[in-house]
C-alpha cells in the first residue's frame, strides 16, 4: 500500500510492526537476537519494493528511556542494508521522561534531537509524531513547529497520534499528514475511532492502527491474567483485571470460533479485519518473536467477506467489552482524543 501525505510515493507492506514491547521491560541486550530476528523476518516477508513500517518511541523503555531506539541502533549497525527497507515512525513530543504532552517548539526540538542521538546515525527518522495532543498549544502551531524541523533536515514526514477527527483535519490543513496513529481492533472501534478513519480516508492519510490484537488478549494465548509475567504492565490495564478478563474471554472465544471456521488464527482474523475497514488502514501489531511476526504479516493475504466482517462486529454486539482501553481513569487524564 502507499502511505499518505508527503510520503504518498512510499510503498509499505499492508501490515506494519510495532516494536514497543521489545524494550518495555528492561534495557539489557540479552534479547537483541530474538528481536532482531523478528524485525528481519517481517521485512524479508514483504513483496519486493515494499518497506516495512516499523513503529518506535522516544520513551519505549524502562523509566521512559530511549531503550527501544538504542536497540534499533544496534540492529541497523549489524544489518545496515535493512535501513532502506524500513520506514521508521517514532513517537515523541512528551515532556522528558513523562507522559505529559508538550508541543512547545523547544520540547519538540529536544525530543527529535534525543531520538536522533539515540539512533546514532544508523537510520533516518522517516516520520515523527507527537504521541499525544497538547491542549496548551494549538495544533496548527505544533504542526508548524514540526514543519520547521523538517526544513532543518531532522526528519522527513509528520504524523499525529491519539487525536480527534477535527484535530486531524486542522493539522492536515497546515501541512500534509502522512499517518495518524490510533488504537483500532474489534473491541476498540468507538465512534470517534470511526470518524478519524473516515477523515483519514478522505484526506489521504494512513491510519497506523496500534494494538489490533487488544494488546495480545484477542489472539487467545492467555487464559487468565496470571499467564502474564509478574512485571507486565498490562496486568494494570482495566480489561486485564480478573473480573473483566473473565467476561472478555467470551469475546476471545467467539473470535476464535470465527477464525477456526476460516482456517486462520485469531490474530490473523483481527489484523485482517482492521486492515479491511478502509484502504488507508495499516495495522501495526507488536511482536518480539519471529514466528509471531510471520503469522501477523501473513494476515495481509487474508480476505474477509462482507459477511465475515459483519460477524466480527456482531461478536462485540453480543459481548460488549468490559473495561477501558488503559486504566480506569478518564480519557482526558490519559490525553486521549485530543
Amino acid at each position: 500500500m502507499r502511505l499518505g501525505g508527503t510520503a504518498s510515493n512510499v510503498t509499505v507492506g499492508k501490515i506494519g510492526h510495532g516494536l514497543m514491547m521489545m524494550t518495555w521491560k528492561d534495557t539489557t541486550n540479552e534479547h537483541d537476537e530474538e528481536c532482531f530476528a523478528a524485525i528481519k523476518a517481517g521485512v524479508d516477508a514483504l513483496p519486493e519494493g515494499a518497506k516495512m513500517f516499523i513503529n518506535s518511541g522516544e520513551f519505549y523503555g524502562p523509566n521512559l528511556s530511549t531503550a527501544n531506539l538504542e536497540m534499533l541502533a544496534r540492529f541497523f549497525t549489524k544489518y545496515p542494508d535493512y535501513a532502506d527497507r524500513t520506514f521508521l515512525s517514532v513517537k515523541g513530543g512528551l515532556k522528558y521522561r513523562s507522559f505529559e504532552p508538550d508541543a512547545s517548539p523547544k520540547n519538540l526540538r529536544r525530543s527529535i534531537d534525543n531520538i536522533n542521538s539515540a539512533l546514532r546515525g544508523t537510520k533516518r527518522v522517516d516520520l515523527f509524531q507527537s504521541a499525544r495532543v497538547d491542549h496548551r498549544v494549538p495544533i496548527e502551531n505544533a504542526i508548524a513547529s514540526m514543519k520547521a524541523l523538517i526544513d532543518e533536515g531532522k526528519f522527513d514526514h509528520i504524523g499525529m497520534s491519539e487525536c480527534r477527527a477535527e484535530t486531524l483535519r486542522r493539522g492536515n490543513a497546515v501541512y500534509p499528514i502522512t499517518a495518524v496513529e490510533i488504537e483500532v481492533s474489534p473491541w476498540s472501534y468507538e465512534e470517534e475511532t470511526k470518524k478519524v478513519i473516515e477523515t483519514a480516508q478522505e484526506l489521504n492519510i494512513s491510519v497506523a492502527a496500534y494494538s489490533p490484537l487488544g494488546r495480545g488478549l484477542l489472539a487467545g494465548r492467555w487464559t487468565s491474567p496470571d499467564d502474564l509475567p509478574a512485571e507486565d504492565r498490562r496486568r494494570n490495564f482495566s480489561r486485564f483485571k480478573p473480573e473483566n478478563f473473565e467476561h472478555n474471554k467470551h469475546i476471545v472465544q467467539a473470535l476464535k470460533t470465527l477464525a477456526d471456521k476460516k482456517g486462520i488464527t485469531s490474530a490473523q482474523l483481527c489484523i485482517a479485519w482492521v486492515a479491511q475497514l478502509e484502504p488507508c488502514m495499516l495495522p501495526i501489531p507488536g511482536s518480539s518473536n519471529k514466528s509471531r511476526t510471520l503469522e501477523n504479516v501473513a494476515a495481509a493475504k487474508v480476505e474477509l467477506s462482507t459477511e465475515e466482517i459483519e460477524a466480527v462486529k456482531q461478536v462485540l454486539v453480543q459481548h460488549p467489552v468490559q473495561g477501558g482501553r488503559y486504566w480506569d481513569v478518564s480519557d482526558a487524564e490519559l490525553h486521549l482524543w485530543g
